[in-house]
């Protein structure tokens, strides 16, 4: 992976923290509103750590394999970022 490690270490145990807290909201039958709120947040923080992780991948694998002018390996690339995008 060549995105900054620690940054999306640190997105990721944000995220951790922040299901840990929803799942405790939960239990105590906190308010549906602000369960959701917290839900919206932690999504929003796993899009980020994932952009991060996809820019990464085409600042450098993708942009690699054109570099190479291999058809098929660029080729790959592109169907691999197509086919996650269609996920998100």
């Amino acid at each position: 992976m060549k995105a900054d490690h620690k940054q999306i270490a640190a997105l990721l145990k944000t995220a951790r923290g922040q299901l840990d807290g929803i799942l405790k909201m939960v239990e105590e039958d906190r308010y549906c509103v602000d369960i959701s709120n917290q839900l919206l947040a932690t999504q929003s923080i796993l899009g980020k750590a994932n952009r991060e992780i996809l820019k990464a991948h085409i600042s450098s694998c993708v942009t690699e394999a054109f570099q190479k002018e291999d058809p098929q390996e660029a080729e790959k690339k592109v169907e691999e970022i197509a086919e996650l995008l269609a996920k998100m």
